[in-house]
This record gives C-alpha cells, structure tokens and sequence, in this order.
C-alpha cells in the first residue's frame, strides 16, 4: 500500500511549542522555549509551529510570543510559523519575519463559537484580512478544527466539510490542515475526507492534524498516508489537548510518528535520535511526564541481551 511512496519525502510539522505549551499549566520561561525551537530546528523537522499571537490574557503561557519568534536561531529549510486569531495578532507576527500565518475556524459551528467566541462567517471575514495582510509578505495557512467531528454536534461526514473547504479555497488559501481537534476521527473517515478534499481541490497543499485523544492517532496518519497525504502536524512528547476534551492526551507524538514512518522505510527528513534528545528534555520543562512511547522503550533497533546473560 505504501510503496508508492518510498521514493517520496514526507513533512513532519512539529506544533508543540505552541499548541502543546499553550495547554501547560506551568508558564515554560522564554529563554527554554528558544532553546527548544533551536534544538528542533536541528533535528530536519520542516516546518516548526513556534507560538500564538494572541492575547496574553487569552494564553498567558505564549504571552512572550515576540520574544520568542525574535529570539530563535533560523535553520536553513524550516520553516517558522505561528498562530494568528486577527488582523492584529498578524500584524504583530509579520513585524517578526513569521514565513507562515496559521489561522483557524471550525467545520463545527458550536465548536467555534465555544472556542472563538464567533460564529464561522466572522472567522472567514478575518482569514480574509489576514490574506490581505500577508500578501508578498508570508504563507497563509488554514487549519479546520473538528474536521472529522465535533464534541457538541457529533461525527461529520465529507459533504458537511466540504463547503468550508470551498469557501476557504476561495479566498486564496493554498495550504490547508484537516484538524481532528477532539480524537473523534477513524481511519475510515479520515480516507473519506482526505479523498473528498484531494479530488475537489488538487493543488491545495494538505496537512493532516491528529489528536491521540481515544488512541487512533497513529492509525489515522496510516490512513491519510494511504490517500497521498505528505504533511503530517505532531507535538513532541504527545503535549497538547484541547479543553473540550477534558482529560484526554494530546496531539499525535512527533517522534512515535517519526520512529514508525521510519521504520516502513520512508523519508521523513528527521534525525531520530536528535529528536528523541528533544523528547527526553520535555518533563524537565512542563514539570510532568510525557504520553510519549519510544522515548521511554527506545527504537525499535535496540537490541538487548538475554535474561540472566551479562551485556
């Protein structure tokens, strides 16, 4: 099923400095957040979710967000990119040489009226300012919360996302991320709208966005890696949620993702052990553990001696 894609190189797209940090409870101090984009930077990611222009009484956690994306040593090849809910907000990250403006709605209007305050007109009024502000100046990237399903209104199928996509498209947005923001989605789903969204839009740059949030999150990339998808979002260590699933483990874990993509014999462009390096520094930052599974087991290739049979 995969061989096809051998020859091809895939886009890992690490969003834990800014969409996990933002969940922590612990404000991670400025200098350790440049110093975690850096060691990212080193380790062949392409592109690097940095921070959140937003309010800081919004996200008190990314209330350094100049600070950082000023502060950060850029690597040849990465790109750096950056949340923005307005015009402001992107105003104030081009004033920071941001390459990528990343902006959000829902497919779900609930859910973007309980995340955004807005109903999902009002969301597209504001991608349009921002497109306008970007032009020339940075990539303009949509990300579709609750594409797959939504925690208010239940499983979506392709035809009620669709036209949101449409609509998106419309304004000029090339890149687009399909966000399973709650872990509602299935392999079975994730195939319908990936299909759906390539056929009706097939030069629209696609990243799909997992959530581990029932335990498919890896499952769910098997399935949009099946369908030709390339960009693939992940957070170091699994950090991140969102706060209407209470409880739950965050986003798809960047270097489970890479370890096993690795291990089928596709290019990912990351150096494992580098990353892994980066994973073993994420207690020591947020104060707690990490979902993460082959920074605790190791990679696959390592080998041990028998029990009861000296190293």
């Amino acid at each position: 099923m995969f061989e096809s894609l051998r020859n091809r190189r895939l886009y890992i797209q690490e969003v834990a400095p800014r969409d996990g940090l933002q969940m922590e409870a612990v404000f991670v101090p400025t200098e350790a957040k440049i110093a975690l984009v850096d060691a990212l930077s080193r380790t062949g990611l392409a592109k690097i979710e940095v921070t959140s222009f937003t309010s800081p009484r919004a996200i008190p956690a990314l209330a350094d967000a100049s600070e950082v994306m000023k502060g950060i040593a850029r690597a040849p090849g990465v790109e750096y990119a950056a949340l923005v809910p307005n015009a402001k907000g992107a105003e104030r990250a081009l004033s920071c040489g941001v390459d990528e403006l990343n902006v959000v709605m829902s497919a779900s209007d609930s859910h973007n009226r309980a995340n955004l305050r807005m109903d999902r007109e009002r969301s597209l009024e504001h991608f349009d300012d921002i497109v306008g502000l970007a032009r020339g100046a940075a990539a303009v990237n949509a990300s579709l919360s609750t594409a797959f399903g939504c925690p208010f209104e239940g499983l979506y199928e392709p035809a009620q996302v669709l036209p949101w996509v449409d609509r998106i498209a419309a304004l000029g947005i090339e890149r687009l991320s399909l966000c399973d923001t709650t872990g509602m989605a299935d392999p079975a789903r994730v195939r319908a709208l990936c299909m759906a969204v390539r056929e009706r839009h097939p030069g629209m740059v696609l990243t799909a966005h997992f959530h581990d949030t029932r335990g498919m999150g890896l499952a769910n990339v098997l399935a949009a890696l099946a369908c030709g998808i390339d960009r693939f979002d992940a957070a170091l260590g699994g950090l991140g949620g969102c706060p209407f699933a209470p409880g739950a483990s965050g986003n798809v874990c960047t270097e489970d993702m890479v370890h096993m993509l690795q291990q089928m014999g596709l290019d990912t462009g990351v150096d494992l052990p580098a990353l892994l390096a980066c994973a073993r520094s994420l207690p020591g930052l947020v104060g707690h553990d990490t979902p993460g599974q082959v920074v605790k087991a190791g990679p696959s290739s390592r080998l041990h001696p028998l029990p009861g049979h000296p190293a």
